[in-house]
């Protein structure tokens, strides 16, 4: 139990460096604009009451911007030493607000994204419940789909072998990248995995921004004859009117939304009607108060949700959606942890214990570049 004196008594802050296995290839590597991904930033947050009650929480950061989520998590993170760690939506504010110069979206809320986290999962185990169970489970398993398997650095013959590997697994969908400079590679890789699926497996592709309006549009119709659950990002991430157009016009659902940073963003694509399935990063928009508001939006208007990337955190908010969301399997993160997401029968099984039910495991502090502790533990 907690008393009604209970306050924040300590921060803990690491900036750690996941290695990735092999370097990691999107459309966007094809096409010049980034370099492949080798690392993952992950920033940390252990928070501790006065009266001994500790939560972890994390955001992340690909390809750069790990060391500054830190740099501005570590300068406001003293005001919220002394608040109540209850009131996680004041908590917020108060973050946002310690850092209102740099703007409310983008790396300034990434930071906050895992203060919050920390105090929601603190909340769920001073209650001795999951986190799906504290925000209201609609389900206890929420259908799945893969993505690593399918990246544009992995020949076809390996993409072929990686869609049967993660079916086997349990896994309930397949998602493929597409938008390479040459588009017929793209008809090539997506026309031989739906051969080789079948008709009823679900299957999805994701063009990582790289197309213009004409070729999202012709490449729509191409990709109709696949019976793919959705198009994801097939525009730039902050052309509302553009996938709007798109959802409108092509049978196949429009899917965009990992890339915005604020509730104002998404409501941006919620009001023009720019996608069929919205897909908030609960650590990119800011946390978890920040994503029930977006998917609240999402929900009223409509709008199927598919969270991105972390599933670890995902998993919880979705079983707590109205609507039975698609949740994104990446087992990128999973050496930061001790425990494993189990899957059945095409979906990933909502945790029970209390919180996430997530634990850092030894390796972490190998990867960890820079610790700050603020306050003092009890």
């Amino acid at each position: 139990m907690s008393s009604q004196n209970e306050t924040i008594a300590w921060i803990k802050l690491q900036s750690t460096f996941l290695p990735l296995k092999t370097p990691i290839s999107d459309a966007k590597v094809l096409t010049g604009r980034q370099k492949p991904m080798t690392e993952i930033a992950i920033l940390f947050c252990e928070i501790e009451t006065t009266e001994g009650h500790r939560g972890l929480g994390f955001s992340y950061s690909k390809r750069a911007g790990g060391p500054g989520q830190f740099a501005h998590a570590k300068e406001i993170a003293p005001a919220l030493l002394g608040e109540d760690p209850n009131d996680i939506a004041k908590a917020w504010d108060k973050l946002c607000w310690a850092g209102a110069s740099v703007g409310r979206s983008g790396l300034a809320v990434q930071a906050i994204g895992a203060f919050d986290v920390a105090l929601w999962d603190m909340k769920a185990k001073r209650a001795g419940l999951s986190l799906a169970k504290l925000l209201g489970a609609h389900r206890d398993s929420v259908r799945c789909y893969n993505t690593s398997g399918g990246f544009l650095h992995t020949p076809l013959d390996e993409l072929l072998v990686n869609t049967t590997i993660s079916l086997e697994k349990g896994i309930g969908g397949i998602k493929l990248k597409v938008g390479q400079p040459d588009w017929a590679l793209d008809i090539e890789r997506v026309s031989k995995v739906r051969a080789k699926l079948g008709d009823n497996v679900p299957l999805m592709v994701d063009a990582n921004q790289q197309w213009d309006r004409p070729t999202a549009q012709r490449m729509g119709r191409i990709f109709e004859q696949f019976n793919l659950i959705w198009i994801e990002e097939p525009l730039d991430c902050y052309d509302a009117a553009g996938h709007a157009a798109l959802a409108a016009h092509l049978d196949t659902p429009i899917a965009t939304g990992e890339m915005l940073t604020s509730v104002s963003e998404h409501w941006d694509f919620i009001r023009q009607n720019g996608a069929d399935f919205l897909m908030p990063d609960a650590p990119r928009v800011g946390g978890i108060t920040p994503f029930l508001k977006v998917a609240a939006l999402a929900e009223f208007s409509g709008m199927q949700i598919a969270p991105h990337f972390s599933m670890e955190l995902h998993i919880h908010l979705a079983a707590a959606m109205q609507r039975e969301p698609w949740v994104e399997h990446f087992e990128w993160l999973e050496p930061l942890f001790n425990e494993r997401l189990e899957l059945k029968n095409g979906c990933m099984i909502v945790p029970t214990k209390p919180g996430l039910g997530v634990s850092l495991s030894e390796r972490v502090a190998g990867w960890t570049a820079e610790t700050i502790e603020i306050g003092k533990r009890p």
